[in-house]
């Protein structure tokens, strides 16, 4: 296809496609996960998974749980790697950016503990694209909290 037939993006794949560029930046060992807050149909934060700022990256040593021989799922309380919605979360709170009634994209269904920090930071959607241990009382609180959560297939 050339320029003028290529199929333009809609704005679910345009901020899906961003969320991939930017979990290119991850630093944990084991995945590579993103976050992209949307208000307005505009980038307001962008959240990668990772150690804390200052702290040396998982992929140099940094979080001895992810350079373990540990099964996925297993001994989660030992990362010290914090999540891409966490991260873009904060990031806006660090930048002092409200994420009310935003909607957040992620390469990832949200866990739990981010699940609960979607919903108090007041972000009202959720669009994710692989489902990765969405447990079934997560999707019930993003539905009792009113919180639209939703898979897209590319």
């Amino acid at each position: 296809m050339n320029q003028h037939t290529e199929k333009r993006p809609d704005w679910d794949e345009y901020f899906m496609d961003i969320a991939h560029v930017v979990a290119r930046r991850g630093n944990c060992s084991r995945r590579k996960v993103a976050a992209v807050i949307v208000s307005d149909r505009r980038v307001i934060s962008t959240g990668y998974n990772g150690t804390p700022r200052g702290i040396a990256n998982c992929c140099d040593g940094g979080c001895p749980r992810c350079a373990s021989d540990a099964p996925s799922g297993e001994n989660l309380g030992e990362c010290i790697c914090a999540h891409a919605e966490e991260n873009a979360i904060v990031q806006a709170a660090y930048h002092g950016i409200s994420v009310r009634d935003s909607a957040l994209y992620c390469t990832l269904s949200p866990c739990l503990m981010c699940t609960k920090m979607i919903i108090n930071a007041g972000i009202r959607e959720v669009i994710y694209e692989t489902e990765y241990h969405f447990t079934e009382q997560a999707r019930r609180l993003f539905s009792e909290a009113g919180v639209l959560c939703r898979q897209i297939q590319r």
